[in-house]
């Protein structure tokens, strides 16, 4: 069989053979793409859901933030970003007063070339956009306490505007149960300070803490929290099909219209399967989101709860930056053992900012063996960060059929994270 994985720009074109254990190409349903997408976000901000339009809402202000995502995020900006400001400027706020905020979270900082693609050029061009620096604490202005006790540090940027526009894409997410709505402020324009309490081995390992899960996730809980004490005037959040192209458009009240995406992108995004796998193909979504291995964690995690234990993940991310940031390779170069490595985590002999990613990974390791395939990290680099290095996707995969016998049960999933894995059967990560 033929079959196209997302990997990087280009995608990964393979042929692989089918078994008498083969579950199937797995993928998201595909909603039918916007025609006019452009005109639907203009409609939107007109009709919003469970607010008054937006340029009621800017009537009268003096200043407005509009938060985006940053280039590690395939958020169509410059789709977005054009009738927001056209309904902002016919309210009375001019060009000169509105901030784009890249919520870069903990990432790295947005070059200018990168910021001309992000937003469009003649937008770089005309508006000020900066990015969120996490480790600034001057920029940070304290909005509350999460649970009474955690402060919550913001972007003062943000928190001082008279107008707060969040903007985004959803997705599902490994701890949020979704992308988008609060997401934005938490992680995205907070204080490292803070996004420390979120990335913590409590929350990470937390059950609640998953793909799809809204109910009784603490993650979400608490980013909802954050956003209540911040404010949020607006959203603007997007669907997105597997090229990229916009499928709906959620617009209006920062909680009543993320659910109302989040519930849309739900019927399409969730696969059941009636018994764990031995062995799986996946992705981490092709371009950007897999950067980097930091990023490619969420194919891993999305892939795991369908994998039994003691089977086998193989996952295909370009990783053109390498492992990622360099406090993050440092985590891994540190890593003498997974089971080691948690246990020092979970008795908090120590906090580096980006640990919850090599938790997340080494969580899956301890119960999984875990192949990647990958142009941007040599394999004995893979080797020492306790990752099974692929030559190649299909010759690994001939192995794993070889390793588990010709009735193996085994699926490709080509667009990664985007679908959520439900299996019956199945341990937790």
């Amino acid at each position: 069989m033929h079959v196209v994985l997302k990997y990087g720009t280009t995608g990964l074109s393979l042929d692989l053979p089918e078994t008498p254990g083969f579950a199937g190409i797995l993928a998201p349903s595909e909603p039918k793409a916007l025609s006019g997408p452009g005109e639907f976000v203009g409609k939107s901000l007109a009709n919003p859901i469970g607010s008054r339009p937006l340029e009621a809402l800017a009537r009268g202000r003096k200043s407005a933030c509009i938060v985006v995502s940053d280039v590690t995020r395939p958020v169509p900006n410059p789709v977005l970003l054009p009738p927001i400001l056209k309904t902002l400027e016919s309210s009375g706020i001019p060009r000169e007063r509105i901030l784009i905020l890249i919520a870069t979270g903990m990432h790295r900082p947005t070059s200018q070339d990168e910021i001309a693609r992000l937003v469009s050029p003649e937008i770089a061009r005309s508006c000020r956009v900066i990015d969120h620096f996490s480790k600034r604490r001057e920029e940070m202005a304290e909005v509350g306490k999460i649970g009474g006790r955690v402060p919550a540090l913001v972007n003062r940027h943000y928190v001082e505007a008279e107008l707060k526009i969040l903007t985004g894409f959803i997705e599902p997410h490994m701890w949020a149960g979704f992308s988008g709505g609060r997401k934005a402020i938490l992680p995205g324009i907070s204080s490292i300070d803070t996004v420390q309490y979120m990335h913590g081995p409590e929350m990470v390992a937390h059950p609640g803490c998953e793909y799809g899960r809204l109910d009784g996730n603490p993650f979400h809980e608490a980013g909802l929290e954050v956003l209540a004490m911040t404010g949020a005037d607006f959203i603007v959040n997007v669907t997105l099909n597997t090229s990229k192209e916009i499928t709906g458009v959620f617009s209006g009240h920062p909680v009543d219209a993320h659910l109302e995406g989040c519930r849309f992108l739900a019927r399409h995004c969730v696969k059941e399967l009636d018994a764990p796998l031995d062995f799986i193909v996946t992705t981490n979504a092709g371009a950007p989101l897999d950067c980097n291995l930091y990023q490619t964690v969420k194919g891993i995690t999305g892939a795991a709860p369908a994998v039994k234990e003691g089977g086998d993940i193989l996952i295909a991310s370009r990783c053109a930056e390498g492992a990622g940031n360099p406090e993050y390779r440092e985590i891994l170069e540190s890593v003498d053992s997974p089971e080691a490595f948690l246990g020092r985590l979970m008795r908090k002999e120590f906090f580096i900012p980006d640990q919850w990613c090599a938790q997340e990974t080494y969580q899956v390791m301890t119960r999984r063996n875990v192949w990647l395939y990958s142009e941007g990290i040599p394999p004995e680099e893979l080797l020492r960060y306790h990752f099974r290095p692929a030559g190649d996707v299909a010759s690994c995969v001939r192995l794993l059929l070889e390793t588990h016998g010709p009735e193996a049960r085994w699926a490709v999933v080509p667009d990664g994270p985007m679908l959520i894995l439900k299996t019956v059967g199945c341990s937790p990560v």
